[in-house]
């Protein structure tokens, strides 16, 4: 604890963005370069020395935050990393993209501003490259053992870094042509750009991790020869399955899933596409969604100049604290401005929500009743009508028409692709939630058969993908060799349970 009196006298502040209308220009992470390095150790002061750090427990990784608060007071990066790094293999991930439940949980937001931990953590991970903290692990010695990881998400890395630092021969199998699963193609560059992904490849394959992209195991390769190849088997799939929307007019063109229009607007800074083959621009957009995904799609439209932006969310709108259903140290469900909303109020950009310049893009309480398009089969326009708050029901009169040329669902997913030719030859079941079924070891009925992250727990963040990826590296390691010395933050007899 630097000062006993830090979270008294030193206010809670953000890192410096940059302003919206240049960061809409570029695809750029929008927090300015060194927006967080002169203010963090006066944040990190603000950490009270609470006696029970709840923001521990509230992190799926157990990432030993107060420790490395003091540390970041002290400007003692290298400790700092050190600690940091004990816990999470990629907090630069995390730091930009996680939602920081460990704030939520912070003993000072009971009665005032949380401590920026997501902040301090990123500046952490980032110092800890610059002074080299970063540099490869190979492990000392190989153990003769061979596991095969499917999925280059986060959950399929940190298995697969945990693994191969064991000593275990590791491959990773992408059926994309890079790896990265969505941290590659599913995330904006605005929010993550992706020389931090390919760094970090680049460390797992210093380390001995093999990687096979343009794989699909079950389709290129069968899925009972890769179990044949291999000691062990990670399936780290994802929960790719996207929900849909079964409204007449869901068949008109220009009505597409996010995750078929965002990889496309990353593909084009990986070089493959000069312009995207689906583009918001000049066209009048409809989001249906109200997730990280939505505001996603929100900032990608913008960049891409578009006409208009109107985001629909058919819950309601989250009140501004938190309510009694949700109390301290719960993640509360709040109403939260994110950058791209940020960037939407600042252009002005014209939104059906409302006429009032510089409003929230988003309407609450609203659900689509059907699409209409033009003779060609392209959509035009979008019905919709208020909902009630609980039951959902439409409210009479409520009913309106928005132009749309450009409809993106992000309406979240339901778990692993199914059928597949990777589940049905191992032998794997599903849930009734969707998701695969597997034991509190991560192990599945199928010998030498794991399951790891949203996979196996459902749609979820990236902290606990991360988690699940050591933690099942843990129990891999446990089945190859009897022991492990491995960390696992999700211990074996735990049920994980979708966030």
């Amino acid at each position: 604890m630097a000062g006993p009196m830090g979270f008294l006298t030193t206010p809670r502040k953000l890192g410096e963005r940059r302003t919206p209308e240049e960061r809409v220009r570029d695809w750029s992470e929008v927090h300015a370069r060194r927006g967080l390095l002169p203010i963090v150790s006066g944040q990190a002061g603000r950490c009270m020395d609470c006696g029970i750090p709840f923001c521990h427990n509230a992190c799926p990784l157990g990432n030993l935050i107060p420790e490395w608060n003091f540390l970041v007071t002290r400007e003692d990066w290298v400790s700092a990393g050190a600690h940091l790094l004990a816990t999470d293999n990629f907090p630069e991930f995390t730091g930009r993209l996680c939602p920081a439940p460990c704030e939520s949980a912070c003993v000072l937001a009971i009665n005032s501003d949380a401590v920026t931990i997501k902040n301090i953590e990123v500046t952490v991970a980032d110092q800890a490259w610059q002074l080299g903290l970063e540099a490869p692990h190979p492990p000392d010695r190989l153990s003769g053992r061979s596991v095969a990881v499917v999925g280059s998400g986060p959950a399929g890395l940190a298995a697969a870094q945990q693994l191969t630092r064991a000593g275990h021969a590791t491959t990773v199998f992408e059926r994309a042509d890079r790896p990265g699963g969505l941290l590659r193609y599913g995330i904006p560059g605005f929010r993550l750009e992706k020389r931090h992904l390919d760094r970090r490849i680049d460390q797992l394959r210093a380390e001995g991790t093999r990687f096979r992209t343009g794989v699909e195991v079950g389709t290129d390769l069968p899925a009972g020869e890769l179990r044949a190849r291999y000691d062990a088997v990670v399936l780290a799939v994802g929960a790719t399955a996207r929900r849909e929307l079964p409204v007449p007019g869901r068949e008109l063109h220009g009505i597409h899933q996010a995750m078929d229009y965002l990889p496309l607007a990353n593909r084009v800074l990986e070089g493959d596409f000069a312009e995207p083959p689906v583009s918001a621009r000049g066209k009048h957009v409809v989001i249906i969604g109200g997730g990280d995904t939505a505001a996603d799609c929100l900032g990608t439209a913008l960049r891409q100049h578009a006409a208009g932006v109107t985001q629909l969310d058919i819950n309601p709108r989250p009140g501004d604290t938190r309510t009694a259903g949700e109390p301290w140290p719960v993640h509360p469900k709040l109403y939260r401005i994110t950058a791209a909303h940020e960037e939407a109020r600042a252009l002005g950009c014209p939104s059906a929500s409302t006429e009032e310049p510089g409003a929230d893009p988003r309407l609450f309480s609203a659900a689509t009743l059907r699409f209409e398009g033009d003779g060609q089969g392209k959509v035009t326009g979008l019905h919709l009508t208020e909902v009630e708050p609980t039951e959902r029901h439409p409210r009479p009169g409520t009913e309106r028409t928005l132009r749309a040329e450009l409809v993106l669902l992000a309406l979240g997913f339901t778990g692993p692709e199914q059928p597949s030719g990777l589940t049905g030859p191992l032998g794997l079941a599903f849930d009734p939630a969707g998701n695969l079924t597997r034991g509190g070891d991560f192990a599945t009925t199928t010998d030498g058969v794991f399951v790891a992250g949203d996979a196996g727990r459902g749609q979820s963040l990236i902290v606990w993908a991360i988690a699940e990826g050591r933690s099942v590296a843990a129990a891999v390691d446990r089945y190859l060799t009897g022991s492990t010395a491995l960390p696992a933050p999700i211990a074996p007899t735990d049920r994980p349970l979708t966030v």
